[in-house]
């Protein structure tokens, strides 16, 4: 197929449209620092992703802040890192502050001329709603953690995400999804059927930063380094 074809496009948020890593590596950095742990941000990053994947398959109907929390604190136990009860609230309360990447927001709008927009995201649903006012754009369906009950990578997200493009009428094979995840996103999505395109946020640097490496090969159907090189793709 190729990018005129689709109808739709459903995007996960936080990695692709939103800086997770920074975001999160703004509290965990100097938390770090003060407890005299000599990680840098990629390791704690790292680090991080392991308690953040365990806290979401193991308390699916926690809101984000909560799992934010959860985390936070297993980490700190790891680490041998004391979290105070003002560190994890710093944590949790930290996503709308997290940045939109600098190229979301004009993308977006030039690809919701072309196609309806649908969010499927690991967060509350007020926790999107601060970061689309970063975002500035009006998306045709929002699907959070909180609404469908579970986290990505999930079978039920992305059923949820399949119900809802049937919903609004999109025809089959007409959704692409859109992420930076592979192991969120990509098989979970490749699982169900979808097709989907890579943005790929960590291209030439190693590791996978806040994200768990992928359990399984996985080829996406596209690559692109930014949301940018997308919009361009498909306005081409």
């Amino acid at each position: 197929m190729k990018l005129c074809d689709f109808e739709a496009l459903s995007f996960d948020c936080y990695g692709t449209l939103i800086d997770w890593e920074a975001g999160i590596a703004a509290v965990l950095t100097p938390w770090a620092r003060s407890r005299g742990l000599d990680l840098d941000s990629e390791a704690l990053l790292t680090a991080y992703s392991r308690h953040e994947t365990q806290a979401e398959s193991g308390h699916p109907a926690d809101l984000y802040p909560d799992i934010l929390a959860r985390s936070f604190r297993a980490l700190g136990a790891e680490l041998g890192g004391q979290v105070s009860d003002s560190d994890a609230r710093a944590l949790a309360r930290s996503v709308p502050d997290w940045p939109a990447f600098p190229d979301s927001r004009g993308a977006l709008t030039s690809l919701g001329e072309r196609y309806q927009l649908i969010i499927l995201s690991n967060v509350d649903r007020e926790s999107f709603a601060a970061s689309n006012r970063r975002l500035g754009v009006t998306f045709t369906s929002i699907l959070t953690a909180q609404d469908v009950g579970s986290y990505k990578p999930s079978p039920r997200n992305f059923d949820a995400l399949r119900a809802e493009a049937r919903r609004l009428g999109i025809g089959d094979g007409r959704l692409l999804h859109v992420a930076q995840s592979l192991f969120h996103d990509h098989i979970p999505a490749k699982q169900a059927g979808l097709p989907t395109a890579w943005i790929n946020r960590r291209h030439g640097r190693p590791g996978w930063g806040a994200t768990p490496a992928p359990p399984a090969p996985v080829t996406p159907d596209w690559e692109f380094p930014s949301m940018r090189a997308l919009a361009a793709a498909a306005a081409g």
